[in-house]
């Protein structure tokens, strides 16, 4: 199993950023967190790294199906994003959803699968978006 569904695009980070936005609001996800890696590891450590940022995916209906199912799966709550520069090729952006099926695995749970597969059906159409531009 993938740890997650992804795409490669060409087209500035900013860009990226915002197409992906679109592409996951297309597909019933709000972003409740955005982590700015960069400006993070700069500001605490002093260290350098290319634009990466991590965007908390939430679709409130099928996080309330599966919180409903199992309590404990808010700790794999909410679906990060990750929306990263490539590390040597301008231009180049890698977009990364966590893939949902790692809930199912993880929890063992079987009552989640139909929850996983939306979600699932959901990310990738979101990532199918972006690739195809």
């Amino acid at each position: 199993m993938d740890l997650a569904l992804s795409t490669t695009l060409h087209t500035t980070f900013d860009d990226a950023i915002a197409r992906t936005r679109t592409a996951l609001a297309d597909q019933g996800f709000g972003i409740l967190s955005d982590i700015d890696m960069r400006a993070t590891m700069k500001a605490k450590l002093g260290e350098e790294m290319e634009d990466y940022r991590i965007l908390g995916a939430c679709n409130p209906p099928l996080a309330h199906r599966a919180v409903d199912i199992d309590r404990q799966i808010g700790l794999l709550l909410p679906c990060n994003v990750v929306v990263r520069s490539h590390r040597t090729e301008a231009d180049t952006v890698i977009v990364e959803a966590m893939n949902p099926e790692l809930m199912a695995r993880v929890t063992g749970e079987p009552a989640l699968d139909p929850v996983v597969a939306e979600a699932t059906a959901r990310l990738r159409a979101a990532i199918d978006a972006l690739a195809k531009g």
